[in-house]
């Protein structure tokens, strides 16, 4: 039985959703990063060694939006490929069984045929704007797999999230993702009594973001049926907006009144990434927010915790 969870990345935005989420069911280890550095393979597998969980939740990483991944790909490389391999390796020494490690759709080919399976992994070249990432989390997902194989003992079954927003997300320019910053930026509009929020590119490649509370529910449904969970499987919505439809709805949300006007010149990444839910259906769970009511709750927390 499942009781004692250590959640790798407890600090960040899937952590703080996933043990907003959690009941009084489990004993929740979620050492701060300064107490345990994942970049330290002797230090982990001590830590591992004296907590014994039951099962590893693994979301930590090095994370950030299109521009630092351009500025930054030997640190998004190197410090994600660690810090996955130590936690894992760490594991497999101590003979924690289960873990549930958290993958990244762009560890999925950039001219994949979408909705994204899971097979395609492998299957042609990354897109370049966020490739060290991707590599990074394709070989969390392979040394995972590997270790299944050589002992079927140890559970470590690797889930593929569609993109995340939510409570505890970053909204710093440099460093966020789409939906924090483009609510930061037309929040900052609406203040600032601008007429125009630019949009890098056209607007029309697609994306689809699930709003995190939504992610941690899944986590702790796994961990409820852990053994019937597949050893890999993509969860989403199913369905996809355009970058344009998102700026449209979050104007709405925060009351931006102002028009769109598009840079051409930025780069935009994959057209379209938007991954196949058939695993996730048949394992019985989908998520449950709106995109309005999602960036709803998010634009409630920036406003109580970011823009002071």
């Amino acid at each position: 039985m499942i009781k004692k969870v250590y959640i790798t990345g407890s600090e960040g935005m899937v952590g703080s959703n996933i043990i907003d989420m959690a009941t009084d069911n489990y004993e929740l280890i979620t050492p701060k990063l300064e107490y345990l550095n994942l970049l330290n393979y002797n230090d982990v597998d001590k830590f591992i060694a004296k907590e014994k969980p039951d099962l590893i939740i693994h979301c930590a990483g090095i994370v950030g939006g299109i521009q630092s991944n351009i500025a930054n790909p030997v640190k998004y490389l190197v410090e994600n490929t660690e810090l996955g391999k130590n936690l894992i390796l760490a594991a497999k020494n101590n003979n924690i069984e289960k873990i549930i490690n958290l993958g990244s759709s762009c560890m999925y080919p950039k001219d994949a045929k979408n909705p994204l399976k899971e097979d395609l992994i492998l299957k042609g070249e990354l897109e370049s704007t966020n490739e060290g990432y991707a590599i990074a989390k394709v070989f969390a997902l392979k040394l995972c797999d590997y270790i299944h194989r050589e002992d079927n003992s140890f559970q470590y079954k690797t889930i593929i999230p569609c993109n995340q927003y939510g409570k505890w997300d970053k909204f710093a320019p440099n460093h966020s993702h789409m939906l924090p910053a483009v609510i930061k930026k037309t929040h900052k509009a609406k203040v600032d009594n601008l007429s125009e929020v630019e949009i890098w590119g056209d607007g029309e490649a697609r994306r689809e973001f699930m709003f995190a509370n939504d992610l941690a529910d899944f986590v702790w449904y796994a961990i409820k049926n852990f053994n019937t969970m597949p050893e890999l499987m993509n969860v989403g919505l199913g369905y996809d907006y355009t970058i344009n439809e998102y700026y449209q709805t979050i104007a709405e949300v925060v009351g931006f009144k102002g028009k769109f006007v598009h840079d051409l010149s930025k780069p935009v990444g994959m057209k379209q990434k938007l991954v196949d839910t058939t695993k996730q259906k048949v394992f019985g769970w989908q998520a449950k927010h709106t995109l309005k009511e999602g960036i709803k709750i998010t634009y409630d927390y920036f406003l109580n915790n970011i823009e002071q």
